[in-house]
């Protein structure tokens, strides 16, 4: 079964590393269509390439290079907006290959008129904006998480459990990345503002999320594809809904075919 989906966000996707749910990924371009399709920063990590001896880029990461370029070159639209792990591509701004786009951030107008601010996000992280080279070293720390939480995850599967993301839990659970995800949201609310558009459509995070902020702007991150395997999709009517590939793909697939038309279906967030 195919989905059909007005508009999807994919972001930080990391292809290139290690920590990549390539597998998933895959599957979900394989079983999604769409008639405009933003690669929202993060989809190729260069700094992986950057900072490690050796080079890691498997034929999967290659096939899923491909199906993107493949469904611009069947009609879709795809606008890559590159964010700090892949920056260099940001000096081909209003450039095109292979169909691809690239833009340094876009206004998307949802079928309902809502416009909405999309961008990947690190122009917003001081870390990232002021000192580099602890971005850096940050993402290393990162990438040896996932490697301990795929050796947790692979021992709870021996005991029938579960897949659980020990990222995700330390983000909801420790003070001060929970204050300073608040932060991040609210200051891209401002930029919405600022842009006198509805809302913001970001990534960057890896934390997947659909916010009505106080300033009445709406907060949208598109998530990860190296833990929860998220998506943001707007379907037929304007809704904006988060779709998490690892635990609703079974489910989405083996809805009726109203799902292919883009009714909406019981996803995690909805807007």
């Amino acid at each position: 079964m195919t989905l059909y989906y007005k508009t999807v966000w994919i972001s930080d996707t990391h292809l290139g590393t290690k920590g990549c749910k390539a597998e998933y990924l895959r599957d979900f371009l394989d079983h999604v269509e769409c008639d405009t399709l933003y690669l929202v920063g993060d989809i190729i990590d260069l700094w992986s390439w950057n900072v490690k001896s050796g080079f890691y880029w498997p034929i999967l990461h290659s096939d899923i290079v491909q199906r993107i370029i493949n469904k611009a070159k069947q009609g879709t639209r795809v606008i890559y907006i590159p964010g700090n792990h892949d920056e260099q591509l940001r000096k081909h701004v209003g450039t095109e290959f292979n169909g691809v786009e690239i833009h340094l951030n876009a206004i998307h107008k949802t079928v309902d008129g809502r416009r909405f601010l999309v961008m990947h996000g690190d122009e917003f992280d001081s870390i990232v904006c002021h000192n580099k080279r602890l971005a850096y070293i940050g993402g290393e720390a990162y990438e040896w998480l996932l490697v301990i939480n795929r050796w947790l995850n692979s021992i709870r599967k021996g005991f029938g459990y579960q897949y659980w993301s020990l990222s995700s839990y330390l983000k909801t659970k420790v003070k001060n990345i929970v204050q300073v995800m608040d932060n991040y949201q609210n200051i891209l609310s401002m930029e919405a503002q600022k842009h006198q558009v509805d809302g913001v459509i970001c990534g960057h995070i890896h934390h997947a999320d659909i916010i009505e902020m106080e300033l009445g702007k709406t907060y949208c991150n598109t998530g990860d594809w190296v833990e929860s395997c998220t998506a943001l999709v707007e379907d037929e009517f304007g809704k904006l809904s988060i779709i998490n590939w690892l635990e609703d793909s079974r489910h989405l697939l083996d809805t009726d075919d109203s799902i292919k038309q883009g009714e909406p279906a019981e996803l995690a967030k909805a807007a």
